[in-house]
């Protein structure tokens, strides 16, 4: 059987990444299955993995080679029938066997030191680099490096590298993620750590940069002189299903704010970087989230809306509340929704408010960046029949139908001067031959590769938890927890804190 290396690659090719070895840490979980293999399975279906490459699985389940692989096969097919009837859903079995050829599992104790002893076995005539993903409970992040580290799985040198990937929650405050970050280093070289976030592996995510550097028309007015506001959202349609005793740990703000929403956050609002190196894409996201005003626990609570969904019907299904959910106590105060409204403090945005919501159950499921432009300062057309159509604005529509779509004004045919809204729009989908992408590709890539650009530093980190402790410590004090229906756009107290300023979110549509 040929290899699926030898098959055409996309019509912009990269090379084959360097030999490596991954150990995932949490195979059997769902993070190994949905997202993690299929990733894998796409970057070998076009040339991007090395010939020698290779998987091993770490997890308590007592099980073999062929039982984990087994296991990886049901929640392949589970997403291929999910993508059934698209264009991308048809299901490679070549790649998919070449990548189960490569796939072995190791059962052991993350705390036991027998499992790593049997893991370095497995590793020590390995040339080439390995990485260990962490795809487990947070919990077990400082165990897991420190066993790696006694049993010296993370010495490199003789053209030999160690990467270490771990998912948020960086920590659930601000001292956690601080004491994380000391714990780590203490084993880990800060540039071994490669701190993931999947919404920068997508397309439209990366994109951003380029629609503003490489476009004069957007980067020489995209400042406080032309831009009234910014909102940023990410929306879910489906409740915290199997996560309640997670999400009841956690809430909207920990689980999307200083992570999700403020790396989107960085990415539209900070200067241009000298060139496109990970170091200097990185330190101007990191003085960007160094800008956030910081603001009291009044001014927290003023400027912040907690949301918890309610029963109702979402896309035509009902849906109960979150506190019927399996797991959550009748009384939660657990925020499934909520939004911000933030400031920067420099240059360039000085005074331009942006506003930040993320929720579960809401009508749709939508990722988009709404860059909202000041209006015409002369009225000039004041006296037009129609009344006054909204400002310009540029929607970077990162999920779902990835693309841009810039909001203008046109005339109506006809005799008199009328004005209505139209939009120039730029869908991924029309110009590209894009198939599924979770952005994990994309990461699990760059690791490889040694591209740190689209990882986090552990200033990053901190600093987004700077920005958010304010709005922790104004609820532990007081503010209530708004309801709203399952399906719908969220609390109308959201809508509130924009109506006041004069402004009014894009709707969910």
């Amino acid at each position: 059987m040929d290899s699926p290396m030898n098959r055409q690659a996309p019509a912009v090719a990269l090379q084959p990444a360097p030999r490596c070895t991954l150990v995932i840490f949490g195979a059997t979980g769902d993070m190994t299955g949905r997202l993690l293999m299929p990733a894998l399975y796409n970057l070998a279906r076009f040339n991007l993995l090395h010939a020698d490459f290779r998987v091993i699985g770490v997890g308590h389940r007592k099980q073999g080679d062929d039982e984990f692989r087994r296991g990886l096969k049901h929640s392949m097919d589970q997403v291929v029938a999910s993508r059934a009837g698209q264009a991308t859903a048809s299901f490679d079995a070549q790649a998919w066997d070449w990548l189960m050829g490569r796939t072995s599992f190791l059962m052991g104790d993350f705390e036991g030191e027998q499992t790593y002893a049997q893991l370095a076995a497995s590793l020590a005539p390995e040339p080439g680099g390995v990485i260990f993903y962490f795809a487990t409970a947070p919990t077990f992040f400082q165990s897991i490096a420190r066993h790696l580290h006694d049993a010296g799985l993370l010495k490199q040198g003789h053209g030999r590298w160690r990467r270490v990937v771990i998912e948020k929650p960086f920590g659930r405050d601000l001292p956690s993620a601080r004491e994380l970050n000391k714990q780590l280093t203490r084993v880990v070289h800060e540039n071994q750590i490669f701190r993931i976030d999947h919404f920068l592996g997508k397309e439209t995510v990366q994109n951003i940069m380029v629609s503003r550097f490489a476009n004069s028309v957007f980067e020489s007015n995209w400042n406080r002189l032309y831009i009234d506001h910014v909102q940023i959202t990410a929306a879910e349609a489906i409740g915290v299903e199997r996560r309640s005793q997670f999400y009841e740990q956690t809430g909207a703000l920990r689980d999307m704010v200083p992570n999700h929403l403020f790396q989107l956050l960085a990415m539209v609002a900070m200067e241009p970087p000298n060139s496109f190196d990970a170091d200097a894409v990185r330190t101007e996201k990191e003085k960007l989230l160094d800008a956030i005003r910081i603001q009291t626990p009044a001014e927290a609570l003023q400027n912040s809306v907690r949301g918890q969904y309610r029963a109702g019907l979402v896309g035509g299904q009902p849906m109960h509340g979150y506190r019927e959910e399996e797991g959550v106590a009748p009384d939660s105060r657990t925020e499934t929704y909520v939004a911000l409204k933030l400031g920067i403090d420099n240059w360039r945005w000085g005074g331009v408010p942006f506003y930040l919501r993320t929720g579960k159950a809401l009508a749709r499921r939508q990722t988009q960046i709404v860059i909202a432009f000041k209006d015409a300062g002369h009225a000039l057309f004041r006296q037009s029949a129609q009344e006054k159509p909204p400002a310009n604005s540029l929607v970077l529509q990162i999920q779902p139908d990835e693309g841009l779509f810039f909001h203008m004004k046109a005339k109506v045919p006809g005799s008199k001067i009328r004005i209505a809204p139209v939009s120039m729009d730029f869908r991924y989908a029309d110009h590209f031959m894009t198939g599924h992408s979770s952005g994990y590709e994309t990461l699990i890539y760059d690791c490889m590769v040694g591209d740190a650009t689209l990882f986090q530093r552990a200033a990053d980190i901190e600093l987004g938890w700077e920005a958010v402790m304010p709005f922790l410590q104004a609820w532990e004090d007081g503010g209530e927890i708004h309801p709203y229906r399952a399906g719908s756009q969220g609390p109308v107290q959201a809508d509130v804190l924009l109506a006041r300023d004069g402004r009014q979110w894009l709707p969910l549509d």
